[in-house]
């Protein structure tokens, strides 16, 4: 019997280019002889909701209900209706006539977002970007009435997500899929429908890479349990690998058949296997379902190994880049490689090969299980999916690239004369010479992220992250040398933290974004994770893990009490101003204290600090 297989992404993720999970197997399936498509339910239902005709009945909706929050967008909603198809098209295809029609003064109606001041850096874009910021702010204006007057799930890169974020008891998300469905979700389930008639799949499977897909994921499910009772259901990806890993409620599994962890290759070709009937259930890998009304994690060891050298590229065959839109909500350069243009997702490296980070998930699979390849694979790799797709941007999705295998891979592009456009996310070590940097860029990088983290030498050693601030700030001012943008993420409230060390961490942010190492950078609060170092020894941290109590469904981010660290929650908005003035070139000579509204203690460090590092 051949098992036809249908890998579906669902709503919602990127909005601006294919999100790689179901293309890795698809290539892998393709080499074993499986049929199976796949589609992305994701782009799907954001291009069938922001029609004319769709928004028309959100309005009719929000009527109906009688709720008219944002009210600008409700009293200008008869421009909403008649302009969305032409906004939607230019984010789509950007031309230059169709932005100077966009730009014509009063074209766009003025609602919560367009009244505000725009950003300085707006005044220095073109005409195409400053159209596609308007254009931006226009859908997620009626985006922002979808989800506070028609569906409250709705959002552009997740959709219920605050429900499945840290959902360690199934209560919350079983109840609401007893809810009736919204105008949203059967707009879902028309596209879904449409796909199954076509494909007539006998396995369907849903990659869940984050807290924000898995609802969406279930309500097709749910819906396929109820209409095609034939068709087996398979949940995987990233949000089963990293929270679904100690599941006991059996409920979820009213609504599917399998879980499957970690790289998805070998656990889907076994199951595909098994429901063709050539193995039974304990030959399974990796994979929960339900035996006699209790879960069971079927796994056969020694698992079947597929090394990341051997894996065929990714099959972007059946996701169309056209239906892709280009977004500038943030106008920072950086950011913008986020939601803007189309980027093909390749892999250099499987897992980190540090893997020593304090707060990070070093236990899991996609972590701790380090594989390489050659340049010659990558570079084969490359030109298959350029040939596939016609798109020359690619976007490496490592944890972090090897500079040494970066090295070689940017000789072999420069050697076959391959051109491409290129980023990706690595570590900021030494060996990131201004030779090597120059090399990268002469292959077609435009930009790195990397973590900075906390910017504390004491933190960072606590962390075990391996660089100091000093080589962070040579590092990163080797690639903006050569024009390679530079992102950092960065981190506060990590255990022990305190206000000086914050404050500390704020000025050499401050002078990094001042002499020019990074362009880009983004705050987040430490959270512990029950993967982390951090999260199975909190008292090597100082730390007391506080719950939540596990109640049988997810489990991963954990809450703490850090009796020895600052109060960090308090100073979010002041780091958050901050930054947002040194993203656009400002603030870099107002005091520290001014960006917080209250007492703060003064920075310890010199003022030339990083340009000491530097000379």
């Amino acid at each position: 019997m051949s098992i036809k297989t249908l890998l579906i992404t669902p709503p919602f993720t990127q909005l601006n280019t294919p999100y790689p999970a179901t293309a890795y197997l698809k290539g892998f399936l393709d080499e074993q002889g499986v049929a199976v498509n796949q589609c992305d339910l994701s782009i799907g239902l954001f291009n069938k909701v922001f029609t004319s005709d769709f928004i028309a009945r959100v309005f009719l909706e929000a009527e109906e209900f009688e709720s008219f929050e944002f009210l600008l967008v409700w009293e200008n909603r008869a421009e909403y209706i008649e302009k969305v198809d032409e906004v939607t098209a230019f984010l789509r295809v950007q031309t230059l006539d169709v932005a100077q029609q966009l730009l014509t003064e009063g074209y766009f109606p003025k609602a919560h977002r367009s009244v505000k001041p725009l950003d300085s850096a707006y005044h220095q874009l073109d005409e195409i970007d400053k159209a596609k910021h308007l254009g931006t702010l226009f859908i997620e204006e009626l985006g922002d009435f979808i989800s506070a007057n028609v569906d409250e799930f709705f959002s552009f890169t997740r959709y219920a997500e605050r429900i499945a974020t840290s959902a360690s008891s199934f209560d919350e998300i079983d109840n609401y899929l007893g809810y009736s469905t919204t105008i949203i979700e059967d707009q879902l389930l028309l596209l879904l429908v449409n796909k199954i008639e076509e494909d007539q799949p006998d396995l369907v499977c849903f990659t869940i890479p984050f807290p924000g897909n898995l609802f969406a994921a279930l309500r097709c499910a749910q819906f396929l349990k109820k209409n095609y009772k034939r068709i087996k259901i398979a949940f995987g990806g990233g949000y089963c690998n990293t929270e679904l890993r100690s599941l006991t409620d059996p409920r979820i599994f009213k609504y599917i058949d399998f879980i499957t962890l970690d790289d998805g290759e070998g656990p889907l070709l076994k199951l595909i296997q098994h429901l063709s009937g050539g193995i039974n259930q304990e030959e399974l890998e990796r994979t929960f379902l339900l035996d006699n009304g209790k879960v069971v994690y079927q796994n056969r060891t020694p698992n079947t190994i597929y090394h990341h050298s051997t894996l065929p590229a990714p099959s972007y065959k059946g996701l169309d880049f056209s239906n892709y839109m280009s977004f500038l909500d943030v106008i920072n350069p950086m950011h913008r490689l986020w939601t803007d243009g189309r980027w093909n997702k390749l892999t250099i490296s499987h897992g980190c090969y540090w893997k020593q980070c304090s707060f990070c998930d070093v236990n899991l699979d996609y972590i701790g299980n380090y594989q390489n390849t050659t340049a010659v694979d990558l570079v084969d790799k490359i030109e298959k999916v350029r040939a596939e797709t016609g798109v020359d941007g690619f976007h490496f999705v490592d944890e972090a690239a090897p500079p040494k295998i970066l090295k070689a891979l940017a000789e072999e592009l420069i050697k076959r004369k391959v051109t491409i456009t290129w980023w990706t996310n690595i570590r900021f070590e030494k060996t990131f010479t201004d030779e090597l940097c120059e090399l990268l860029a002469k292959s077609g990088c435009i930009a790195v992220t990397g973590g900075l983290e906390v910017a504390s030498d004491r933190l960072l050693a606590k962390m075990k992250k391996g660089v100091d601030i000093a080589q962070v700030a040579r590092v990163t001012n080797s690639f903006a040398q050569y024009n390679i943008m530079v992102h950092a993420y960065l981190m506060y409230g990590f255990p022990t933290e305190t206000e000086q060390e914050t404050i500390d961490s704020l000025e050499i942010v401050r002078q990094l974004f001042e002499n020019n190492c990074i362009q880009s950078a983004f705050w987040h609060q430490f959270t512990t994770t029950i993967h982390s170092p951090i999260g199975k020894n909190p008292e090597e941290f100082d730390i007391k893990i506080t719950g939540p109590k596990f109640k049988g469904f997810a489990q991963n981010d954990l809450t703490h009490k850090d009796p020895k660290g600052a109060k960090h929650q308090n100073y979010t908005k002041g780091l958050n101003k901050a930054l947002n003035s040194y993203l656009n070139g400002n603030g870099f000579d107002v005091k520290l204290e001014e960006w917080f509204g209250f007492g703060i203690l003064g920075t310890t460090l010199p003022k030339t600090l990083v340009k000491g590092f530097l000379s």
